[in-house]
Formats: structure tokens, sequence, C-alpha cells
């Protein structure tokens, strides 16, 4: 008996990133940085690590940030965030302004999200997480960083054919769009403008990868490899076409495998809806 094919099979192909479990930027002041993420973004402080005054942690469903402090960092471009509830983010947003008074945040209404520019500089794009089956209720669900005109193809070329994570180009007016996949609802994104882009400041992601020894023997093999980490873990920073080797950009990735100690790390996320005057009994915590 012959079966007829009914569905495109490859729409449920992951790729080999898992996951990106976190972007890291550095921070000049702890306490202001605890007053973004965690009173106005409504983030919660990682309870068990990073819990000095050196840096913060901030878990964002099943991602983070890591804030170390001893800097300070802007990516190039924009993260976008799922949120539970984008009404209490807009009071948060309100009640945070006469502590972040002096610094660069700010916070504007587009349509259904919320573009918030970070003390520092930083660009969030929040978006209403969802409400029910498999997909995001809370966390990082891509970031978008802005690349030089014509580099997205190559990008693209090197996530795809080195990374082994799918990737697609979507032609623009102003400039092309590379979408990368991770896991089962994470994006990286890679737009082109034709502005001059700022200098890299070494902010980076992390990822966890699947096939972790191909992507390194590629990246070794060409100079690329900037930290031999542990048998877990390495980092690369320049992305190049690997048709040509043509650098086309730079963002350190952080690379793990599967079998880290610290992947797929349970996080702890609270309800930032709960107060002393509307406190609503075994509603503490977020539940993924």
């Amino acid at each position: 008996m012959v079966v007829k094919a009914t569905y495109d099979r490859s729409i449920q192909n992951i790729g080999n990133i898992l996951l990106m479990e976190h972007v890291n930027v550095l921070v000049p002041d702890q306490q202001i940085a605890i007053n973004f993420y965690i009173s106005a973004l409504g983030l919660t402080r990682d309870p068990y690590m990073m819990v000095g005054q050196d840096n913060l942690w901030a878990n964002a469903g099943k991602q983070q940030f890591h804030l170390p402090t001893r800097g300070q960092q802007v990516l190039r471009g924009h993260i976008g965030i799922e949120i539970q509830d984008m009404d209490s983010l807009k009071y948060r947003l309100d009640a945070a302004k006469p502590l972040l008074e002096g610094t660069q945040y700010r916070y504007s209404v587009e349509g259904d999200e919320v573009e918030v520019i970070g003390p520092w500089g930083n660009k969030f794009l929040c978006s209403q997480g969802a409400t029910a089956g498999n997909e995001m209720p809370v966390g990082i669900r891509y970031v978008e960083f802005t690349v030089p005109m014509g580099t997205t193809r190559g990008i693209a070329r090197f996530y795809n054919e080195i990374i082994q994570a799918p990737a697609s180009v979507t032609e623009g007016t102003d400039g092309d769009l590379a979408s990368i996949r991770m896991g089962l609802s994470q994006e990286l994104r890679f737009r082109e403008t034709p502005a001059k882009l700022a200098p890299y400041d070494g902010h980076h992601i992390a990822v966890y990868i699947s096939n972790f020894s191909a992507p390194h023997a590629f990246l070794k093999e060409h100079g690329l490899i900037t930290e031999e980490t542990n048998p877990y873990q390495y980092r690369f920073q320049e992305i190049v076409d690997p048709h040509t080797g043509e650098k086309l950009f730079e963002i350190e990735h952080e690379v793990r495998s599967a079998t880290h100690p610290m992947f797929q790390r349970p996080l702890v996320n609270r309800n930032p809806a709960q107060s002393l005057q509307n406190y609503l009994y075994g509603r503490d915590a977020l539940v993924l």
C-alpha cells in the first residue's frame, strides 16, 4: 500500500542549534541593572548563581541575560523578548522611570509591541508571549543584529554549512534579512543596513549545539577559535563566508555541547504581577 505524503517534513527540522541560552553584556552599575532588568522588565534574578555584586544573571523563561559589572557594552541591533502580560509590563515601565532617571532609559508603544531602550542604550522589542501550547510564554525569542550591506547571503551560508543550522534570506528594499533557526522557537537575525556600524565591543551570545565537533573542526582549521574553554565549550567571534573566507561580521559565540553540565538547567521565574496590594496565593512562580 502506498501512502501519499501530505506533510512537508522539513518544517520540523530544528537544525544543529538546540537553544540560545543567554545574551551577555557588561554593565557599569549593578543597582541600575537590577532596576531595569528585574523591576522594569519583570525578569527574575537567578537565586543560585552569580549572587554577588560583580555579576547578575537575570532569568527570562528558559534564557538569561548575563550582566557582569565591569564595563559597558551595547549590542548592535536589538533583542526580541516575549512577556507574559503586556499590560503589567507597561505599568512596570512607568513605575521604573524614577529609578532610571538620568540614564538612556525610555520606552514607546509600537502597535502590539513595546520598544524599550535600556539605561545604557541596548534596545529591546517586547511582545506578548504564548498563552497555550508549546510556544514560548516568556523568554528571548530572537536577537537581531545589524550588519553591512551585501553580507546576509554569506552569513546564511556560514550557519547553514558550518554550524548546520537552517538559514534563509529574505530580500528587502532597505537591505536583506538572514534568519537562522535555533531550537523550537528561537532565531538569530541579521538585517542589512547602509548605516555605519559601531565598533564591536565584545558582547556575546551562548548557544547549545548537537553536533559539537564538526563546526569546531572547520573553525579550528581556519584559525577562528578564540577560546578552548573546557571539554564542553569553545568560543569563536568572526562569521566568515565559507566559500570565500571573507570576514562578514563579529559576534562572539559561546558554543556549548548538549553534554555541558548546565544544559537545560531549570531556571526560577517569578510572577512579576504579584504585589502586596494584589497578591494571589499560589501564584508566585511562572509556570513555563
